[in-house]
């Protein structure tokens, strides 16, 4: 008997160990390794895909992999950047677009775990830059971009209204008082952007979110699990 107590204590203690439980947000509407799974096998394009394995070609700049970014520390253990599989598909169409123009991407981040987004809420909780976690972002669905163009030639950027995640007003969509070049620049991104299912974030020039984004869930899964 006492046996079976300690048995099914070790067990109770390991099913309330691996429950997530969320400040912000009731823990149902967040999907860890074990639902997203499920979802997926539901409707295999609610997968999360490696965007540089369908793009080889695009580049990457993953800030939240470094310390170069408003936190100032690593918040991903891997600089990689994931999304799903119909938000890949589409960047891939936008890639192609860029290619005859002599343009290519550059991303700077994709699917964000949701409990990241609690980490940015709580180092500055400016909702024009940062998600609130009672919502959640776009980017724990797997279904926003962060990104600009590059000149593939020289591989460097254009020059765009400001640098990525700049916490300033320049770094509004539309904010007018920029050089005729960076004006020209964040408005071909716009513009190829939105011609393949991508719609801007207003207080973001380089934040994208995927116009079917209402469809998928918000997920808490490390890069480590995809």
């Amino acid at each position: 008997m006492l046996r079976y107590i300690m048995v099914l204590f070790f067990v109770l203690a390991g099913i309330s160990a691996s429950a997530q439980h969320y400040k912000y947000i009731d823990s149902t509407k967040i999907s860890g390794p074990a639902r997203y799974k499920k979802q997926v096998k539901a409707n295999p394009d609610k997968q999360l895909v490696e965007i540089k394995r369908y793009i080889p070609q695009i580049v990457l700049d993953i800030r939240y992999a470094t310390t170069n970014n408003f936190m100032h520390r690593r918040m991903y253990q891997q600089a990689k950047a994931y999304a799903r599989l119909p938000v890949v598909k589409a960047l891939q169409q936008v890639e192609a677009d860029l290619q005859t123009r002599g343009l290519g991407l550059k991303i700077y981040d994709a699917y964000r775990p949701y409990s990241v987004t609690v980490k940015f809420y709580e180092m500055t909780s400016d909702t024009n830059f940062v998600a609130n976690p009672r919502k959640g972002s776009k980017h724990n669905r797997g279904c926003a971009v962060d990104l600009s163009l590059i000149d593939l030639k020289t591989g460097k950027e254009l020059d765009m209204p400001t640098g990525f995640d700049s916490f300033s007003k320049k770094a509004a969509a539309n904010y007018p008082t920029l050089s005729k070049k960076q004006l020209d620049n964040r408005e071909l991104l716009k513009t190829i952007m939105q011609a393949h299912g991508f719609k801007v974030l207003n207080t973001e020039w380089w934040h994208y979110d995927f116009n079917g984004w209402a469809n998928y869930e918000l997920l808490d899964i490390p890069f480590s699990r995809l």
